[in-house]
């Protein structure tokens, strides 16, 4: 007999080693000892009152055996000899593009301008360090893409989009924890990514598949509406029959040539702001009712997510980090990007998280018509300019304490953060365009209402948080081509397809799959 169960645990209660048996023994009025197995489902926290609740899915086995964990066998096979597929970029969707290439029996071939995890460790090092952004190989571009470097979370709302499981169980398969196929919130850790990422290369080497680091396509020829050759940084140029386009949201060189080809391009609508950073204590005094206590630990550092309507925009936080630091994101010189990520122990100081602003593409950038389908693009430079003025004209990223933004006046003195490269006080509530400011500035008083104590001098606020998703979309049919170049496969984050690591993998499966025919 296999019973399906929702058990409470309270967090003494979770402190007893078999209380999962006993509890599905109560529940099912059967013996502990006839209970074969009890295999986790889901795990979450409900610390919405002051007595925290475990809540766990299980599945009991009474009298039976427990099948194995894994639910997928992934059927790789030599492609050496396969018919060719071309992936531009090496990001989640490039990597999960590539894999399902190889079960399908297909040789993926991909081209990525970055570097391995191992060697782009020495470029972000640099960018921290001597703050000189290697405008190839950064926390944006380089072996798995701006998700090797991040906090590796993997929840998702795209549902319908594919086989989350199947994700998951892949990441498994490649030396993820499986802790994260029972987590509601699951992450993996920015020191255990690099590691999972070198193990996807692998295998794409060893069934035959070809990576090419440093190897930047520049341009491509086109004939009879299909891309017939690649041309690449060094001069080669490749003969192509299919082409996945996976270069994520931060290759603008990418979106440039297609505008200049005048291939078929569209504004997108996008979010903009700010990362604000907390110590963790606070975070945690507020979601776990422990404020002046330490908190408990079997709970893990609190996260949190806010959402408000404010001037008819949402006004929400972004990849929150919790344990976690502030990285700095630019690809290129000349700008301050910021983005957050985490150890997988979550385990640092201070929470941090976007709080940013929805761009309506259609009706707030109506000063940058002039550039077309790139407007957002344009927005998004300028502002990343302007944080890098403000800043010192560095990676020193412009700051502001949380109280000193909202009330409008310059900090004096700034907290402790774990950027890096270091703040320089600026009038972030005066810098940023009105539309983004001034709904922020909002913003957080409404979340100081929602979550007391939120609202503090303690926290900073860090400017900018542009890079949330692509200001750009290229359009693709049902078939998943571009309607104007038959074999080009628009894919991931880059193509306005996804929005994270699970999306953009299941995109990538999806792609591979148009690009291997198997779609009607």
């Amino acid at each position: 007999m296999v019973k399906s169960l929702q058990l409470r645990i309270t967090l003494q209660e979770e402190r007893q080693s078999d209380v999962l048996i006993r509890k599905a023994s109560q529940n099912l009025n059967v013996k502990v000892e006839d209970i074969s197995a009890v295999k986790i489902l889901r795990k979450s926290i409900d610390a919405r009152k002051k007595q925290i609740i475990i809540n766990y899915k299980v599945e009991v086995f009474v009298n039976e055996p427990a099948p194995a964990d894994a639910s997928y066998k992934f059927n790789y096979q030599d492609v050496s000899n396969g018919k060719p597929i071309h992936i531009i970029g090496f990001g989640p969707a490039g990597m999960w593009a590539a894999l399902r290439c190889i079960e399908l029996g297909y040789k993926p071939i991909v081209l990525e301008r970055g570097k391995n995890v191992k060697d782009r460790r020495r470029d972000l090092k640099a960018i921290n360090q001597d703050q000189t952004v290697n405008e190839d190989s950064n926390y944006c571009f380089g072996e798995g893409g701006a998700g090797t470097y991040s906090d590796g979370k993997l929840y998702t709302r795209s549902l319908k989009r594919g086989d989350v499981r199947k994700i998951f169980e892949n990441l498994v398969y490649h030396g993820a924890t499986d802790q994260i196929l029972i987590d509601a919130h699951p992450h993996i850790g920015t020191n255990k990514l690099p590691k999972v990422v070198q193990n996807i290369r692998e295998t794409i080497l060893k069934f035959g598949g070809e990576i090419h680091f440093e190897t930047r396509v520049v341009d491509f020829d086109i004939k009879n509406n299909s891309i017939k050759t690649l041309r690449l940084e060094n001069g080669h140029e490749l003969n192509v029959d299919k082409v996945i386009l996976a270069t994520g949201h931060s290759a603008r060189d990418i979106f440039y040539l297609l505008d200049e080809k005048n291939i078929q391009l569209k504004a997108k609508s996008f979010a903009m702001g700010v990362r604000v950073e907390h110590p963790q204590q606070i975070i945690d005094g507020i979601q776990y009712n422990c404020k002046g206590e330490e908190r408990d630990e079997l709970l893990p550092p609190a996260a949190y997510s806010l959402v408000e309507q404010i001037n008819h925009k949402g006004v929400y936080s972004f990849c929150m980090c919790p344990g976690g630091f502030i990285v700095p994101a630019a690809t290129a010189n000349g700008e301050v990007v910021v983005n957050g990520m985490s150890p997988s122990r979550r385990n640092n100081i201070y929470a941090n998280s976007g709080i940013v602003v929805e761009i309506d593409a259609d009706r707030d950038l109506y000063k940058y018509e002039n550039f077309g389908a790139l407007k957002g693009l344009e927005y998004q430079k300028d502002l990343e300019r302007l944080a890098f003025t403000a800043g010192g004209r560095s990676q020193t990223a412009p700051g502001q304490r949380l109280t000193d933004f909202v009330e409008g006046k310059l900090s004096p003195h700034l907290n402790a953060t774990s950027y890096q490269p270091g703040l320089n006080s600026a009038p972030l509530h005066s810098l940023l365009p009105k539309m983004i400011g001034s709904s922020l500035r909002k913003g957080f008083k409404a979340f100081g209402e929602k979550m007391h104590g939120y609202y503090t001098e303690e926290a900073n606020v860090i400017g900018v948080e542009s890079r949330t998703s692509s200001p750009v979309n290229i359009p693709r049919t049902e078939r998943l081509e571009h309607p104007e170049i038959s074999n080009l496969f628009p894919c991931g984050e880059g193509g306005g397809y996804a929005g994270g690591i699970v999306s953009a993998a299941m995109d990538g499966e999806r792609c591979a799959e148009a690009a291997c025919g198997l779609l009607g």
